[in-house]
């Protein structure tokens, strides 16, 4: 039976899928795509859908919510090492293993979403990165069958990418970290979370003050999911920040050298380009507009389409391009759309 995806994703926007397969362990999850792929049927693998912008007209195939919820953890006196289902819902890792005094995990609090899906777009918040902790990835390559386990160099980590980023051939089953055990944080690297803090750039800190100073961070962006809120309908940051030569860094954008260049803040530029919090196409009173907590953030202000979503996009991408002759491009994952 057909179902709407915008039931699975946080934007809640998406036509219906073919049909929907749920998997609650990773046999189901194998099973599951390789009998799609043996149908050579069109399969979509669905997680918390919070990275996920679907089209109006749907998937013309299955989709498989990946609901798989185990987490095994062998401990010795000085690492935690933690094998996660893909399923499992990634705040409930972090807040497990702060509650635990393992580290690395803390600045990542409240990122909405899957596990599975944090070595696919190389999740990371306030200065961290989960390259930082992955020690290994399990997938299912689609082309062979096979179940691999890769390690982490082998995934080629980038800022918000990874070898699993641009093709749909493997499908992560189980990602396992290596966390340090000890109650501080690794070395604070945002100058916005050291202030939040009161420690300077590069002091530590206890996990668990970092999770309740990232969780405070987030929830006054509308980047903490809130069904109440419409500033949270959204995939987060929309727009991944771009690196650019030197010579293209416009005056007074805030910007970090990098071994890929010059990052530059998407959201200083989308401010500084006209569009401010709460923009939409009719000025912010419509089904869609910037969040009016933080201008990444696309949101669904009720009732609205995945075109109309593109359309707001499209007009703040080229908005950005003419001013400052710097195209950005999307974090979220598109499906069925072209943009």
């Amino acid at each position: 039976m057909s179902q709407p995806l915008a039931e699975f994703t946080t934007l809640r926007l998406g036509g219906p899928a073919e049909r929907v397969v749920t998997a609650t362990s990773t046999a189901d999850l194998v099973n599951a795509v390789r009998a799609a792929d043996a149908r050579r049927e069109r399969v979509l693998v669905v997680g918390g859908g919070s990275n996920l912008v679907v089209g109006d007209n749907g998937w013309a195939g299955p989709a498989v919510l990946v609901r798989t919820t185990n987490v095994a953890v062998r401990t010795t006196a000085t690492q935690a090492t933690v094998t996660a289902d893909a399923g499992v819902t990634w705040d409930d890792l972090v807040a497990d293993s702060v509650a635990a005094g393992w580290s690395g995990l803390a600045a990542m609090s409240g990122i909405p979403g899957s596990t599975g899906g944090t070595p696919v777009q190389n999740v990371g918040a306030y200065g961290s990165e989960v390259a930082d902790v992955v020690t290994g990835v399990q997938v299912l390559d689609r082309h062979t069958g096979a179940v691999e386990d890769w390690p982490a160099e082998r995934c080629a980590f980038s800022f918000r990418s990874s070898a699993f980023k641009h093709t749909d051939r493997f499908v992560v089953l189980t990602v396992t970290f290596g966390l340090p055990v000890e109650t501080d944080a690794p070395p604070i690297r945002y100058a916005e979370l050291a202030r939040r803090l009161d420690v300077e750039v590069g002091e530590r800190a206890a996990s668990k003050d970092v999770r309740e100073a990232v969780l405070a961070l987030r929830a006054s962006k509308g980047m903490v999911l809130d069904a109440s809120d419409h500033d949270t309908w959204s995939v987060g940051s929309f727009f991944v920040n771009p690196f650019v030569d030197e010579t293209l860094v416009p005056d007074g954008c805030p910007h970090w050298p990098t071994d890929e260049g010059i990052k530059l803040s998407a959201a200083w530029l989308i401010e500084h380009a006209g569009f401010g919090k709460g923009f939409g196409l009719d000025r912010g009173d419509g089904r869609v507009a910037l969040s009016t907590k933080h201008t990444l953030a696309l949101t669904n202000r009720g009732g609205a389409t995945t075109a109309e979503l593109l359309a707001l996009a499209a007009v703040i991408r080229d908005g950005v391009e003419g001013r400052f002759g710097i195209r950005l491009r999307p974090e979220a994952h598109l499906v069925g759309v072209e943009f």
